[in-house]
């Protein structure tokens, strides 16, 4: 039976309190939701931190709370810190999070276009990024908004800067990038190298209808109010994080599926925890 990688993105760098209530945007909150979904079944955490505002930090104090946390709660799950460079483009401060040594860092590749942003990711930044986390043991997200992305992770493995299987998160919805639809999630499919790990997660609107097709054809998924805090299509029902968990599981129920639990995700050698 196949089993399916669900991979919980509960904050993001966009939502605030004013936009809707239910979204963690403190340590403690960023925690208790992600404990609670981990009693549920997930298999990763995505997690970005904020300030006492509410504003994406970059800091590894804050950082550091939320591992531990995580960690003391959920001792099974794979967690994921963010190297996002939108609001922080320098390196120091972009792979400061590297240095806790979570299991695994978000590698976006290539630089993109958001409606209201831009998110730059050069050659050279990619590079640095992915020498730190081998120094310290830290397995990349790949996160490619297009195709562009996956090609060019490809030429990562090529040239070695990476090696061995991977784990893609394939993001379709945004403006400039891969849409939501059956040709381009195929595409996308048939281009990654065979037999590596791979999530598909939508944005705004389009992360429902993303996520649907990726159980029913038996992928991980990428799900959160990081991508969306809307439950509907009409914008008029707010969504929440554990809403959102029952829902994939409802559809992997629903599809014959499994998933696939977190000690399972990499225990091919995929990654190598560097927990203390």
């Amino acid at each position: 039976m196949e089993k399916i990688i669900v991979n919980f993105c509960p904050t993001g760098m966009i939502p605030n309190k004013k936009d809707t209530p239910h979204i963690p945007v403190s340590a403690s909150e960023i925690i208790e939701q992600v404990h609670e979904a981990y009693e549920m079944g997930i298999t990763i955490a995505h997690l970005h931190a904020r300030d006492k505002n509410e504003v994406p930090t970059y800091r590894k104090g804050v950082y550091q709370t939320i591992f531990e946390g995580v960690r003391k709660h959920c001792p099974e799950l794979v967690i994921c810190g963010s190297t996002s460079g939108r609001n922080f483009p320098e390196f120091e401060k972009r792979s400061e999070v590297i240095e806790l040594k979570p299991d695994m860092c978000s590698l976006t590749l290539s630089s993109l276009n958001f409606p209201k942003q831009a998110s730059l990711n050069a050659p050279e930044m990619i590079g640095q990024l992915i020498v730190k986390m081998r120094k310290y043991g830290v397995a990349p997200e790949l996160e490619c908004f297009d195709f562009g992305m996956i090609n060019y992770g490809k030429y990562l493995l090529k040239k070695q800067m990476m090696e061995g299987r991977q784990y893609w998160n394939l993001i379709f919805g945004n403006i400039a990038g891969m849409q939501s639809i059956e040709s381009h999630f195929q595409l996308a499919l048939d281009d990654l190298p065979a037999n590596h790990y791979v999530g598909l997660g939508g944005i705004g609107k389009f992360q429902l209808p993303t996520i649907e097709w990726a159980v029913n054809h038996g992928k991980g998924v990428r799900v959160g109010l990081e991508d969306n805090i809307w439950w509907n299509r009409k914008n008029d029902e707010l969504a929440s994080n554990i809403q959102l968990i029952k829902y994939v599981h409802t559809l992997i129920e629903k599809a014959g599926k499994e998933l696939m639990p977190a000690k399972e995700f990499g225990n091919d050698g995929f990654y190598n925890s560097k927990r203390d």
